[in-house]
């Protein structure tokens, strides 16, 4: 399945205004995860201990390790824009140790060489378009999920063409008022989605959602 698996705000904002590379989630952004950064099944992957379970542990353990290859927009992997070699974050925000473990598509207008890490993730760099990505991914998946990792134009784009099966929102108790919109320019007409599931703790409420579509013809 093509899925995502994402943190809002209750006003339905995954960023604040203002996305900088010292602060790429905008103004107040940060509180939409605080929910997460305890979990041990956050934690671990990024390299820190902690041992915090629970009901939303349960959740991003099951996301994680259901996802086989993930897919990315070039903003999320570094923020920047334009030719790599004028991009101050060229190499991303994560180091010799990106916390994914699994190979990740990042979708780009700007070609560059793969890059892989001792840790079994990679990142390859995808100037095709959403669908040859799409295609890559599932080939790297296997039997897994391929996850949609952001940000939201990327999300937007998979939406809009019907290629998303399942998708995650966690909504954190937070109204940013303004920033970057989830759902915003997804165009005309309805979009059918049936609930899957609904998990609340008292840091956030999980909603799974399915997309239905007509039976072909």
């Amino acid at each position: 399945m093509l899925t995502f698996d994402i943190s809002t705000s209750l006003d339905g904002f995954v960023a604040g205004v203002g996305p900088t590379l010292e602060s790429p989630l905008g103004n107040g952004g940060e509180q939409l995860h605080e929910w997460v950064f305890g979990l041990a099944a956050w934690r671990k992957p990024h390299g820190l201990d902690g041992s915090e379970q629970g009901p939303d542990n349960d959740i991003v353990a099951e996301q994680l390790a259901s996802t086989g290859a993930a897919i990315m927009g070039r903003r999320m992997f570094s923020g920047g824009q334009g030719p790599w070699e004028d991009d101050p974050n060229a190499a991303g925000w994560w180091g010799d140790s990106p916390p994914f473990g699994y190979p990740v598509f990042v979708l780009t207008q700007h070609a560059r060489e793969a890059e892989t890490y001792a840790n079994g993730t990679s990142f390859t760099f995808v100037t095709e378009g959403i669908e040859p990505a799409l295609e890559q991914a599932r080939a790297a998946a296997g039997d897994r999920d391929v996850s949609i990792a952001g940000g939201a134009s990327v999300v937007q784009q998979y939406l809009r063409a019907g290629l998303v099966d399942e998708f995650q929102v966690h909504v954190a108790p937070v109204l940013l008022g303004d920033g970057v919109h989830l759902f915003g320019r997804l165009g005309l007409g309805p979009r059918d989605v049936e609930i899957a599931r609904v998990v609340s703790s008292p840091s956030v409420t999980h909603l799974r959602y399915r997309v239905t579509r007509p039976p072909a013809a």
